[in-house]
């Protein structure tokens, strides 16, 4: 996968240069802003880094017109990527760590995690977010992906400061039981926490982040319960979208787009 659009390129990472560019964008984000944890060998590398990382697939966006003194900075919007049949063979999900995955167990498609996604501040409310989407929609055709699943974050770690979002996921998006998460017992967050009655389904969707509500967006549903992620100081929901049911105006725009169109749009 390579697709050119201006002064951006999209691509797979294809060497341990591109993999720890987008552990230092990684780092950029989610530790110096986000003020995740990480281990001391990272804080002095200045990267976020795991072991789920050598098993993955990491869609990395490339302004070709900036001028970085660290070749490691290249990087300015990422995406990680697992599929079910290299986790199977590997360490599993990382999402299990947080969510019971087992009504995933039976999917008779290919599932894909996602993941670590994040874009770098200039170059957010811009064109990058809907480049990594593009990649992502030419990756699932690549591979013939069924389900997307993954955890997407609400920053901070009161689940009682974000109650009228994390209500309106629960009531409103739940998954069905057959593709429906659950959050392991010993760290459940209910989400139900405000009634119905007392949730404004606009002021809700409002307070989400971008990343949530283009999955809501693409026709994303949610798993029962959060879970509250200290160390990286986020709650996490789990996502479920199923390819079949994308809108099609998100499956025409980033599948079948040429980049020399999408390169018209974008100015």
């Amino acid at each position: 996968m390579r697709i050119k659009v201006g002064r951006f390129l999209l691509r797979l990472a294809d060497s341990e240069e591109d993999l720890r560019s987008a552990q230092r964008l990684r780092y950029a984000v989610f530790v110096e802003e986000l003020g995740a944890e990480t281990s001391a060998e990272n804080h002095a590398a200045r990267l976020e880094a795991d072991s789920f990382d050598p098993f993955c697939e990491h869609l990395i966006l490339i302004d070709e017109e900036a001028v970085h003194e660290d070749p490691l900075d290249k990087v300015v919007g990422v995406y990680r990527l697992l599929r079910g049949s290299v986790a199977r063979k590997g360490p599993g999900f990382y999402s299990a760590n947080e969510f019971d995955l087992s009504p995933l167990d039976s999917y008779p498609r290919e599932v894909l995690e996602m993941g670590r996604s994040c874009v770098a501040k200039p170059y957010r409310g811009g064109s990058a977010m809907q480049l990594l989407w593009m990649g992502l929609a030419q990756y699932i055709d690549m591979h013939d992906i069924g389900l997307l699943a993954g955890c997407a974050s609400f920053h901070g770690s009161d689940p009682q400061a974000i109650a009228e979002p994390l209500s309106y996921l629960h009531q409103r998006k739940l998954a069905p039981p057959d593709l429906r998460p659950r959050s392991w017992a010993r760290h459940y967050v209910a989400m139900d926490i405000l009634p119905p009655d007392q949730v404004d389904p606009v002021a809700a969707v409002k307070a989400m982040p971008t990343l949530i509500k283009g999955y809501l967006r693409a026709g994303g549903l949610v798993g029962d319960g959060a879970y509250v992620d200290h160390a990286f100081n986020t709650v996490d929901v789990c996502f479920v979208v199923e390819t079949s049911q994308i809108a099609n105006r998100y499956r025409n725009f980033y599948s079948r787009q040429s980049p020399e169109h999408l390169d018209r749009l974008l100015g």
